[in-house]
Parts: structure tokens; C-alpha cells; sequence
């Protein structure tokens, strides 16, 4: 006789789904599933966050000139007096003052208004010193420049004027408004192309694009009118502005796009290493370029963060001599973007399937 089955009791495993799973099996599994890419971000994020911690540390955290250009005038700063007061700000800033002789005061502040030099300084004789700094150049160079050179003053016994004559307007005395405005549109422009790959794939490339163009007009448009007329805080030469935040904002989501095309899902990873980790904290934003690790200070100018600073901040204390090369950048990026994801569009993952013909008709 056979015994009663109990349904309690467990049936013993049987073909197929009795066996135990090999190790390579097990892995074939595991990478199908949604776990791999999950464990895989863990560590980036991990990663990432030590990145951008250390990145900004680095570059920010303790600024320290190296090279600093400065114009001199007249021939009293080759006097005895002339080099001691030199030597000593050099060494009180741990720096190298780049100094550039001009005949004139006018053509030395022309130099400060060119941005090709940061101070002014005017030996008169033996009796006293004049040192003009620019904080409109960058508020944190001239803070340095005006502590030293009144410190070096009293150590030689000499009296130093200090006055800053480009001074920051009043609603951003440490020049940051300028550096966060730009950041939103850095950060703004690649987010807006990340949204419009997730919630409008199907968009065609040249209808990809026109929309990059749109959020980024209207973007730009709307950091403007935060930053000045609402808020206040620097009095930006609208049109001017409005247009470089939307090249960055543009700029910005094409390079998204790029990447995207490139590296498909994995995009954010190389957008934000540009972007983030190297090109903000490079820009020359929050901490001028005489500050900044000088490799750092190089490769900056030649990011669309840093570009965008540069040529915004141009056009707040510097419209009359305004420069092409932020633009340059700025759309030279732009356009190898547009061209790598025109070139192999068929790459990108989203568009549609053009419509059949008797559909059309």
C-alpha cells in the first residue's frame, strides 16, 4: 500500500528545476538581471563622490598665487626701494609678480581692463607707493594683492596706498554670482538633455537638437532674470548675458548628446567628469585662475565652463573689450557635439522609424 501524501510536506526536487544552478550560470543570470548595472552605479557613486569632493578641495579649498601679472609705471620701481618693495611682496604672496612696464597710467589701466594684468603698482621715488588692484579682475587675487602689499609697506617703512579700481558691483562683493549663474547653466544644460532622452526618446535627431535649442533659449532667459531683475544682484548686460547662458546651456546638452551617442547608457560618466569634476572647479569661477593649480588654470579656459565664466564675466566689468576665444570654445565645443551626434545618429538610442509610405499617404 502506499502511503497518504501529506500536503504539508515538501515534493523532492525533480529535473531541471532541482538542479543547482552552475557558477557560470548563476553569472549569466546576475548579468541579465537589473543587479549588475546596480552594483555597478554603487561604486561609481562611491567613486564619483570622493571625485568630486577631492576635485573641488584641490582647486578651491586653500588658493594660492603663483603668477601673478602686474603692470608697473615709470622707472622708480627699478630703484632700491622699487625692488625691496617687489622682492617683499613676492614673498609674502609665495608668488612670482609678472611685471610689465608701461610709460603711461592710461596704457597700464588699459592692460587691467584687457585682463592681462591684475594691479598696478606706482613707485613714487623714495616716499610712498601706490598699488591699484582690480577686484573686478578677480576679488580673491586683489584681496591677496591689497593684504600684502600694505603688510610689505609697513615692514619697509613705507606708505602704501591701496585702492581697488574696478571695484565688484555691491549685490556680489566676492564675485561668486557669476560663477553660480554660469554652473546652472552647465548643470541645467546636460540635465535638460538627459530629461529629453528619458521622456521624449523618440524625438528625431534634427527635432533633438531644435529642443536643445528651445530650453536653452528659454533657460538662459530665466537665470538672467532671476540673477538681475528679481533678485538684484549683479546688473548684467542682458542681451549679452542671456545669449552666453544659452551657448552654455546649448553647449552643455549637446555635449550630453554626444556622449550619449557614444557611450549610450554609460553617458553621464564622461558628461560629468568634463563638465563637474574637471571643468567647473577649473573655470577660474570661485577661485580667479592666478589661484588655481596652474595646469588647472590652463586646461580651464579651454572647457565650456570655463569659457562661459570668462566670457561672462567680460561682458559684466570688461563690455568694451570683450574676447572672441570664450566664444570660440564655447562653440567649437557645440559644434563637435552636434557633428559626432549627426554623424552617427543611427547610434543614439531614440528617434523613431521613419512612417511607411501608405501611411503617409
Amino acid at each position: 500500500m502506499h502511503e497518504p501524501t501529506d500536503p504539508e510536506r515538501p515534493h523532492p526536487p525533480h529535473g531541471a528545476h532541482g538542479r543547482v544552478p552552475t557558477r557560470r550560470e548563476r553569472w549569466e543570470a546576475f548579468k541579465e538581471s537589473p543587479f549588475l548595472p546596480a552594483t555597478v552605479l554603487v561604486f561609481i557613486l562611491a567613486a564619483a563622490a570622493g571625485l568630486f569632493a577631492g576635485s573641488y578641495t584641490y582647486s578651491m579649498a586653500d588658493p594660492t598665487p603663483r603668477h601673478v601679472p602686474a603692470a608697473v609705471v615709470g622707472v622708480a620701481h627699478d630703484s632700491a626701494r622699487g625692488k625691496a618693495f617687489v622682492d617683499g611682496m613676492e614673498k609674502a604672496l609665495d608668488a612670482t609678480l609678472a611685471l610689465t612696464s608701461y610709460d603711461t597710467y592710461a596704457e597700464a589701466e588699459e592692460a587691467v581692463d584687457e585682463q592681462r594684468a591684475f594691479a598696478i603698482l606706482d613707485v613714487h621715488g623714495q616716499q610712498r607707493v601706490t598699488l591699484a588692484v582690480s577686484g573686478a579682475s578677480g576679488a580673491s587675487v586683489a584681496q591677496l594683492l591689497a593684504e600684502a602689499g600694505e603688510s610689505v609697506g609697513k615692514q619697509l617703512g613705507v606708505p602704501v596706498t591701496v585702492r581697488d579700481i574696478n571695484p565688484m558691483q555691491p549685490g556680489d562683493p566676492r564675485g561668486l554670482a557669476i560663477f553660480y549663474i554660469s554652473l546652472a547653466a552647465v548643470i541645467l544644460g546636460f540635465v535638460g538633455a538627459i530629461q529629453l532622452s528619458v521622456h521624449a526618446r523618440s524625438l528625431n535627431p534634427l527635432e533633438r537638437i531644435g529642443f536643445t535649442v528651445a530650453y536653452a533659449l528659454l533657460g538662459g532667459f530665466a537665470i538672467a532674470m532671476v540673477v538681475d531683475w528679481w533678485l538684484g544682484a549683479v546688473n548684467l548686460p542682458f542681451f549679452e548675458s542671456w545669449l552666453i547662458l544659452a551657448l552654455t546651456m546649448f553647449t552643455s546638452g549637446m555635449v550630453f548628446t554626444m556622449f550619449n551617442t557614444l557611450f549610450g547608457r554609460w553617458a553621464m560618466l564622461p558628461t560629468w567628469g568634463l563638465m563637474v569634476l574637471l571643468g567647473n572647479p577649473s573655470s577660474g569661477g570661485a577661485v580667479s585662475w592666478p589661484l588655481l593649480p596652474s595646469l588647472l588654470g590652463h586646461i580651464g579656459q579651454w572647457l565650456p565652463p570655463g569659457a562661459s565664466v570668462n566670457a561672462q564675466h567680460t561682458a559684466v566689468y570688461f563690455g568694451d573689450h570683450q574676447h572672441v576665444f570664450p566664444f570660440l570654445v564655447l562653440g567649437g565645443w557645440a559644434l563637435l557635439s552636434c557633428a559626432v551626434f549627426w554623424f552617427w545618429r543611427h547610434r543614439h538610442p531614440g528617434g523613431r522609424a521613419p512612417a511607411p509610405a501608405h501611411a503617409a499617404a
